[in-house]
């Protein structure tokens, strides 16, 4: 028969139960922690995964954003700057132009042989294109007498060619502006015909200026074809 403990057994018995208690919370304590530990470490390296693929994605955004901007802006200063050369090539162009119409300005302001030689050239071109009986001849004021004179010899010239007599007006209405050259119309006025000098130069400028753009500037790498 188990006799009762006394108070000395009872505490030591206690201080055992409580040194169990004890240590299984702190074993319990220590796998929460590392449980714990492990949680936030998992958590942390989510976050930090995350926060770096916000920064990454932030970042090429802000590249390709970057990349636009400059191509954008080197676009912009590539066309200004193709602009200004086909700007000053226009310009140097125009010169050209303006430099030959002078001349041309020239040679008809002096009333040359020349100049009567190209007006009998013209007027009979005309004559044989219009092959009327009668034809109104439009000039310049001041090139009326030397007109008058080519249109006698043109007269001739074409009566010889087409067997044709051609009964011919001169008037002097066109501005004396103008570069030179004539205008002519049949008797009934149904049919023109301009031989202005200022005609025939525009007319040259269009036939020609390829060919002027390609000596002058060389040949265009964006043309593939030539006319």
């Amino acid at each position: 028969m188990s006799r009762p403990m006394n108070d000395d057994e009872v505490l030591n018995e206690l201080n055992k139960m409580v040194a169990f208690i004890k240590q299984e919370a702190l074993e319990k304590a220590r796998e929460i922690k590392v449980k714990a530990d492990e949680e936030f470490a998992i958590e942390k390296a989510k976050l930090v995964k995350q926060e770096q693929l916000a920064i990454d994605t932030q970042y090429e955004k802000k590249l390709k954003g970057a990349e636009v901007s400059q191509k954008i802006a080197q676009s912009t200063l590539t066309n200004k700057s193709r602009l200004k050369l086909l700007h000053r090539r226009e310009e140097h162009l125009q010169d050209l132009f303006s430099t030959c119409r002078n001349q041309v300005v020239s040679l008809s302001s002096s009333n040359s042989d020349a100049y009567s030689k190209f007006l009998v050239g013209i007027l009979s071109q005309g004559y044989l294109y219009l092959m009327e009986p009668s034809v109104v001849v439009h000039c310049r004021e001041s090139d009326v007498p030397v007109l008058e004179e080519a249109a006698s010899k043109a007269a001739n010239r074409y009566k010889e060619t087409s067997g044709r007599d051609i009964n011919v007006d001169v008037k002097g209405t066109l501005s004396d502006d103008t570069a030179g050259g004539v205008k002519l119309a049949s008797g009934s006025g149904r049919i023109t015909l301009d031989n202005t000098l200022d005609e025939r130069l525009r007319l040259l400028e269009d036939r020609m200026l390829p060919e002027i753009r390609k000596d002058l500037f060389g040949p265009n790498e964006n043309r593939k074809f030539y006319t």
